[in-house]
């Protein structure tokens, strides 16, 4: 196995009875990479999730862990931490019991095992010896992620980390996650949340059905999907209309989404026109101001994928 690679699968199958759950799953993670994993309700993300924290023996399809191949016995791969389907916690212990608990399970000495800091990663100190029955959602999922830090892993893998976080909490732990990709460690994780996984991944795996249907960077996401609405601010809407209109492969669309404002103008295009556009305007001495996709490219695909799948039944 490639040294650099967190994580190497081939031909991974899992099977629930007669319900395919992962269907020859190819997957590769590079360490210290933030990589997504998304795609609609019973696509397979919570099973690949379970795979990779030993939650779950794959029936067929080599997995490889950290250089090591996952065997057929149900154990947590060795520098492997996280959590899928939040956090398991002890409601009537606080913050800081909760984690020494955890850290003896692990056979981790509680008074050297980090507690304090890992709570301080996560921004939970003021809450250490609160009650983890009155934490929220998402003071819930913070305590997770502190639980997870504990081992110090070498591959973290998470299920909706960023689930019931305010704004604050949100860049709080988006930054613990960042850093420690730039440390090293490589870091999985699924979520809904599109603009998560934009902010945090530079690759992500979209599954849908079980299969894999699309896996690599974000902007090769947006090389290959089909033509995206962007919203153009510039210096002269009037010219810059004109101009749209006049460009291969540029058609205006912005009636079609329903805005009000009359400054900006939308436009549906593949990459390649629209970079044209952009140049045209450049050289007609018009400012662009703005240029963004009304729809991500991977909410794009995202939306597409649970379009087909609605369509199939």
């Amino acid at each position: 196995m490639d040294e650099r690679l967190a994580i190497r699968a081939r031909g991974i199958t899992k099977c629930f009875g007669d319900v395919v759950a992962l269907d020859g799953i190819d997957l590769d993670v590079v360490q210290g990479q933030i990589h997504g994993l998304v795609g609609p309700n019973g696509a397979g993300k919570t099973t690949l999730l379970g795979l990779l924290l030993g939650l779950a023996v794959a029936d067929d399809g080599q997995l490889d862990v950290l250089g090591a191949p996952i065997g057929r016995a149900l154990a947590a791969p060795e520098g492997v931490a996280g959590f899928v389907d939040g956090p398991g916690l002890y409601p009537s212990l606080t913050a800081r019991q909760n984690l020494a608990a955890l850290a003896s399970l692990r056979g981790l000495d509680a008074r050297a095992s980090g507690i304090d800091d890992v709570l301080g990663q996560v921004g939970l100190t003021d809450v250490a010896d609160d009650r983890a029955r009155g934490f929220s959602l998402g003071m819930r999922q913070r305590l997770g992620l502190a639980a997870a830090l504990l081992t110090k892993p070498r591959l973290l893998v998470l299920d909706e980390p960023s689930n019931g976080l305010d704004p604050a909490g949100k860049k709080h732990v988006h930054g613990v996650l960042a850093r420690l990709a730039a440390e090293g460690t490589g870091v999985v994780l699924s979520s809904h949340r599109m603009d998560d996984v934009e902010a945090l991944c530079s690759e992500v795996t979209i599954l849908a059905t079980g299969r894999i249907a699309f896996s690599g960077p974000l902007n090769k996401l947006a090389a290959e999907n089909s033509e995206l609405d962007y919203r153009l601010l510039t210096s002269d809407p009037q010219a810059a209309r004109r101009l749209a209109a006049d460009t291969s492969g540029i058609r205006v669309v912005d009636d079609a989404v329903g805005r009000h404002d009359t400054e900006a103008l939308v436009v549906r295009a593949l990459v390649p026109a629209l970079d044209e556009l952009v140049v045209r305007l450049v050289h007609a001495d018009i400012a662009l101001r703005e240029l963004s996709p009304v729809v991500s490219p991977l909410e794009a695909a995202f939306l597409a994928l649970t379009e087909q799948q609605e369509n199939s039944r």
